[in-house]
């Protein structure tokens, strides 16, 4: 049976965890500021459900790279001091996951939206 109010308590946290890296990673601010200049375009244009599907799909992967590269982040400094070559590479490589992620947004959004641009 379900716990509701454990269910409550786990929220709970997963909110201020997504509040807390909200506050602390500018790069998660600027990746919401860009969501939110996608979805007016998309309600501008008045896309497609499926192009809805896809661009949902995008933000959310680059906002979950972003939160799991804060995550990794966070334990690598725990594990080792900031200046250990290895942990800056587990640092970089995490990095390149949200940069290859906001890549692969920025080119499907480009697919989306171009044919409604030149019309």
């Amino acid at each position: 049976m379900i716990n509701l109010k454990r269910l409550v308590k786990s929220f709970k946290y997963a909110f201020k965890g997504l509040l807390k890296v909200f506050k602390e990673e500018q790069n998660l601010r600027i990746q919401a500021f860009f969501a939110m200049i996608v979805i007016v375009l998309a309600l501008f244009f008045q896309i497609n459900r499926l192009e809805w599907i896809l661009l949902i799909f995008v933000i959310s992967l680059v906002m979950l790279m972003e939160l799991a590269n804060s995550a990794v982040e966070r334990i690598a400094d725990i594990l080792k001091p900031r200046i250990d070559d290895y942990v800056k590479e587990i640092k970089d490589i995490a990095a390149a996951g949200v940069m290859l992620s906001s890549f692969v947004a920025v080119i499907i959004g480009l697919i989306i939206f171009f044919p409604y641009i030149i019309k």
